[in-house]
Order: structure tokens, then C-alpha cells, then sequence
């Protein structure tokens, strides 16, 4: 049984956490070893392991159960095949929540926010708005939930519920921290935005370089704006150079994503534009049909009018993907997080 939000509590965070562990008289050596051992990399540090100081020993079990209340998993929903998704509903310990999808070749989408401010008009994920921010510690335990479930998973993505520029600074945390302490590779852990001046300057600085995703739509503003009500107002032009700096600095191509939806982005005129815009460029371009959620006037191209995209794209030397949305088997695509959830919780 799904329980309702209850008043607001503030979780425990990575730095709340770290302040723990250092008050019980843990060392560099020590807190590094118990920050694996929650990815399951080395074993979990014994109450009567000499190694760690007695009072972390001691309070060892307490630490475990505060941790195991971070996230619940309340549902679980696999798809048919051997190698499916596993879509995870979990709920928060102030009662709201939020999904992550285990995806097929060892991936992980992650949340960043409990609902999403930017009001995408074909994402059903963002329909009840932003109600509140994720922690680092939040965000972080959705990846060692996926680790306990599939030890082998070896990439990131933060393209879940939520825009991760709106909660920017506990998503570099996560980052920061996955890229410190989990063996997961840099390349591998994907931030995706709309765009946002801000992430350009605290990736800039940031110690880890994750792998950067734009969710793009269209290449013509008033469009964009109208597809992407409050995304930043940082203008596309600008996007995609700072985002071509970024990618010549990393060495990471940039992945911009494309929602396509028939009649409104798929037509020649997109077309040329995007070839104007990504020339040259290292980029990949990922067009995704717009997925099914309840009630949605939006449909998708039919595959045939992909193909000639496809072509288009590919005699301009622009490389493009098309394909369908990861998770769609447990309607955890792109747009569909919680939606169902959401759609017995409105119909009782």
C-alpha cells in the first residue's frame, strides 16, 4: 500500500551523513571503505572489525536502518523478457514519490525531483509540477538500490522525474560522489537538461566531468519555448556552442535528445536546422517518438517518415539515432515516470 505525503521532513543528506561518520571518529580510509561497500564494491565493515573505530562499529546498525529508510521500494513492474526493465516506484520517508528505471544493458535513469517546473507538454512525469527537490543522499540510494537488483550496472542516467539544473547542486553532489566512490566511469554517468547557463558554469568547475545530454525538441525558439514552457532563457544558438565547448574539453560527444512528436517537430524545416546547427559539431542526435501517456493529443511519426529523416540527416554528416524510448515494456520512457501512479491515485 502506497501511503499519502505526509508533512514534510528533511532527509538525511550525503553531508549529514559524512558529519556522522566523522563525529564517530572515522578516518579518510574509513568512510571511503564504507561509501563502497553501500555500491556493494567491498564488503559491508563488521561490528567487530578492529579496522574501524569502535564507536562507527557500534553504530553500524543504526547507520544501515537510517539509510534503509531513505528510499522504500513500494512497487515493483518487469518487463517479459530475460533482459527487461525493472521500473522501481519508491517512497520517500516524508511519503512522496518518484521512479527509476533499471534499463537493459546495465543502466540506471534516476530522478532528480519529486515532479518537474519546466511543464514539457508532452511529458506526463511533470504535470503536478515541482513539489520538492531530491537530496544527494536521495538521489545516490536510487543507484545503490539499482546495484543491490543488477551489480553489474555501469551507467547513470539523470533523465528520470525532474529537471536536474533546477536542483543543481545536490545533482553534482550525487555526481561527485558516484564519481568518487562508485567505479562507475565519468563517461558513463549522463546529466541531461534543457539547458541552463547554470550547468555550464558548475560543470565548468566541478571536479567530476559527467557526460552531458540536451533535451533539445526543436531548433526553432518560439517552438522550443512553446514545447518547453519554462526552460531556461538561455538561447539555442548559445546552448549548443557551450555545449560544443564542453564536449571538445571531455571528450564526450554531446547527446541531444529529440522528442518527436508528428505535424510539429519532424517537418523539412527542423530538418534544415538542425543541420545548420549540429555541422561539424560532436554530437549525436537521438530522436525518440513521443511516448503514450493518459489523455495526450501528441502522436507519433510513423517509422517510414523517420527513415527519410534519417537519410537526410546522414548524407549532411550528421549522425542521428532513431529509436524508441528505454523502458517503454514497464512505462518507464521518457515522460511516462509515475504516470501511472499518478493515474490510479487521481481515479481512487
Amino acid at each position: 500500500m502506497i501511503h499519502r505525503p505526509l508533512a514534510y521532513v528533511f532527509p538525511m543528506t550525503l553531508d549529514s551523513l559524512h558529519q556522522k561518520l566523522l563525529s564517530l571518529g572515522a578516518k579518510p580510509i574509513h568512510y571511503g571503505y564504507f561509501y563502497r561497500a553501500l555500491f556493494g564494491i567491498v564488503p559491508w565493515p563488521e561490528a567487530d572489525d578492529p579496522k574501524f573505530p569502535k564507536a562507527m562499529r557500534e553504530a553500524l546498525a543504526a547507520i544501515q536502518s537510517e539509510l534503509n529508510q531513505v528510499l522504500t521500494v513500494v512497487r515493483e513492474h518487469k518487463g517479459e523478457e530475460e533482459e527487461a526493465s525493472l521500473k522501481l516506484l519508491f517512497q520517500l520517508s516524508d511519503g512522496h514519490t518518484i521512479e527509476s528505471v533499471l534499463l537493459p544493458r546495465e543502466g540506471v535513469c534516476v530522478s532528480s525531483q519529486v515532479g518537474c517546473a519546466v511543464g514539457c507538454v508532452f511529458c506526463m512525469t511533470g504535470q503536478s509540477g515541482l513539489i520538492r527537490q531530491l537530496t544527494d543522499l536521495e538521489i545516490v540510494m536510487q543507484v545503490v538500490e539499482a546495484k543491490k537488483r543488477r551489480p553489474e550496472t555501469r551507467k547513470v542516467v539523470f533523465m528520470g522525474m525532474g529537471e536536474p539544473s533546477h536542483n543543481l547542486r545536490n545533482v553534482l553532489s550525487a555526481i561527485n560522489f558516484l564519481g568518487t566512490y562508485s567505479q562507475i566511469p565519468h563517461k558513463n554517468l549522463v546529466l541531461s537538461t534543457v539547458g541552463d547557463q547554470r550547468v555550464f558554469d558548475a560543470l565548468n568547475a566541478s571536479k567530476v566531468k559527467p557526460a552531458l545530454a540536451i533535451s533539445l525538441h526543436s531548433t526553432i525558439e518560439a517552438k522550443r519555448q512553446k514545447l518547453l514552457p519554462r526552460a531556461g532563457k538561455i538561447t539555442i544558438e548559445s546552448l549548443t556552442e557551450q555545449a560544443e565547448s564542453y564536449a571538445r574539453q571531455t571528450g564526450y560527444p554531446i547527446q541531444y535528445q529529440w522528442t518527436l512528436i508528428k505535424g510539429i517537430n519532424d517537418g523539412n524545416d527542423e530538418l534544415l536546422s538542425i543541420i545548420k546547427l549540429l555541422k561539424g559539431k560532436y554530437a549525436l542526435m537521438n530522436f525518440i517518438p513521443v511516448n503514450a501517456v493518459p489523455k495526450s493529443p501528441y502522436q507519433r511519426p510513423d517509422w517510414e517518415r523517420c527513415r527519410e529523416m534519417a537519410a537526410i540527416l546522414k548524407e549532411n554528416h550528421i549522425l542521428a539515432k532513431f529509436r524508441h524510448s528505454a523502458a517503454q515494456d514497464v512505462e518507464g520512457g521518457c515522460g511516462q515516470l509515475r504516470s501511472r501512479y499518478l493515474y490510479e491515485a487521481s481515479h481512487g
